[in-house]
């Protein structure tokens, strides 16, 4: 199998911590061809889109810390056509370009794509949570979206919450996340002057929502394959954030899942998968959906260090399965023609 990464540049991988990392490593340990590319270097040639690929080569042996894979790995800078790949795995961090997006129509039917090219522009940002609510359900905060600066402010008053979360439509990695407190009501306008109003005069949508009780003591990302969850752990926040992303400084525990957690993941499960959103990782405090993250969801490392487990090696048996399917439909495809055009 040959799979290519669009991803972030191998110099700013982290070797210790990082998701990417420790998935092309299993890739690379069954001996499966591994390349990886930026959104920056996709390009067409002769009108077929290629990529300017970082291409590390095959190795007798395979180092078993991702430090060390890192640091011995080989790699060689080749121009290589998207479409000659089984497998493209988005790992690049958000947030979205659609510009890639428009790059990989034209490979979408000949390579498994994870995730989907449609599933990403429909999750790519946090309105995709507001799916999975309705006035049935108690599956996600209470939220309002919204540039109308006015209408968010009646809402903050109208709210019986003392406290509430604001954050930018499409940030990503908890920038932007803060938390608001009716008792400081005289600084609202002015915060909503700045996340609303752009430099060049443009305006942006911004996300209200209700404060999750325990929210100050961390969150749960769960990884979900196929619809299932994998792996989960426990966020907490750092003595001086109210994030509890860990790359805002926050720290992992063990987790558990809960009842209500599970039901959670069997109930948005079936359409993350009708979706074409294979692996995502969602963030849940107090049982409700806060974020589902589907372009580089982490967190495969840090799972692993306290369970003594390797989930990776679940994704990229998934990804192995994908590519048999494919390509059986492929030959039995191909075998119904030649009875067709022998007939």
């Amino acid at each position: 199998m040959n799979i290519c990464f669009l991803m972030y540049p191998w110099e700013e991988i982290d070797p210790e911590n990082d998701t990417s990392l420790a998935l092309i490593h299993e890739c690379v340990k069954r001996n499966h061809g591994v390349a990886l590319c930026t959104p920056a270097n996709l390009t067409i040639r002769n009108s077929v889109t290629n990529a300017f690929c970082t291409v590390i080569g095959r190795m007798d042996k395979v180092p078993a810390s991702l430090r060390s894979f890192y640091k011995q790995a080989e790699i060689r800078e080749e121009m290589l056509p998207l479409a000659g790949f089984d497998v493209i795995f988005m790992r690049a961090n958000p947030p979205l370009d659609p510009i890639m997006l428009n790059f990989l129509d034209s490979v979408k039917d000949d390579v498994f794509i994870m995730n989907s090219l449609q599933g990403l522009r429909e999750a790519n940002n946090k309105l995709y949570t507001a799916a999975f609510g309705d006035s049935h359900s108690n599956i996600i905060p209470v939220t309002h979206v919204s540039k109308n600066k006015n209408y968010l402010v009646k809402q903050i008053k109208e709210s019986k919450a003392d406290k509430m979360i604001l954050k930018p439509l499409n940030g990503f990695g908890g920038s932007g996340v803060i938390l608001i407190e009716k008792s400081a009501m005289s600084n609202i306008k002015s915060l909503l002057d700045f996340y609303v109003t752009s430099s060049d005069g443009s305006s942006n949508y911004v996300i209200l929502q209700e404060y999750i009780e325990g929210a100050d003591q961390g969150d749960v990302r769960i990884l979900i394959l196929n619809g299932e969850p994998i792996g989960a752990m426990r966020r907490i926040p750092g003595s001086d954030d109210h994030r509890s992303n860990v790359s805002a400084g926050g720290s992992v525990a063990k987790h558990i899942l809960t009842k209500q957690e599970k039901a959670l993941c069997k109930q948005i499960g079936p359409k993350l998968v009708k979706d074409g959103l294979y692996f995502v990782g969602i963030d849940v405090i107090g049982g409700k959906l806060v974020e589902v993250n589907v372009m580089s969801p982490g967190g495969i490392t840090y799972m692993n260090k306290v369970y003594k487990t390797k989930i990776q090696t679940k994704i990229i048996d998934f990804i192995e399965s994908k590519v048999v399917d494919k390509l059986q439909a492929f030959n039995r495809r191909s075998r119904l023609r030649n009875e067709v055009e022998n007939a």
